[in-house]
């Protein structure tokens, strides 16, 4: 049950970074269109930097639900087994605190932008800081399952995956 809720998440989130691209392109496409012909719509260049926010928070909560953000390992990988458990256990706290609070100043930063209306579209400011909440919970979960995996690790201190790398 949980990986089926898992995976519709995972497939939702792309669905949504799929359409966030799309509407990208039609929004800068409009607006270049209409900038040619001598006509701007001048929402369009405000519409674009929202749709941007939202869609380089898509791309973190995927990058993090696939484990494919930037990582450098070298130095990590050439410590002894129980410092290298350490490192990991400390990084995957950090992570989740991280999150945590991720979520709650982006909380503190949708509640001072809810009447702050942008200037070229009749929506509140908050909706630009609302990706953050999602995100940092993403954080925060994939950060304490990580750091669940990194206790159950074998004592190499290193997941056979990890190894294969």
């Amino acid at each position: 049950m949980l990986r089926r809720l898992v995976g519709a998440f995972d497939r939702s989130a792309a669905i949504v970074a799929c359409a966030l691209v799309v509407a990208l392109l039609v929004d800068v496409s409009l607006g270049a269109l209409t900038r040619s012909l001598g006509d701007p719509l001048i929402w369009t260049d405000e519409l674009a930097r929202f749709l941007m926010v939202w869609l380089a928070v898509a791309g973190w909560i995927i990058a993090s639900r696939k484990r494919l953000h930037v990582r450098i390992r070298y130095f990590h990988d050439l410590l002894p087994a129980r410092a290298h458990r350490s490192v990991e256990l400390a990084i995957q706290l950090a992570m989740a605190l991280f999150g945590a609070l991720i979520v709650v100043y982006g909380t503190g930063l949708v509640a001072k932008n809810r009447d702050l209306e942008a200037t070229t579209l009749p929506i509140a400011m908050a909706w630009m800081y609302v990706p953050l909440l999602p995100a940092g919970a993403v954080t925060f979960v994939q950060a304490i399952r990580e750091l669940v995996t990194a206790f159950t690790l074998p004592p190499s201190g290193r997941s056979g995956a990890e190894e294969a790398e």
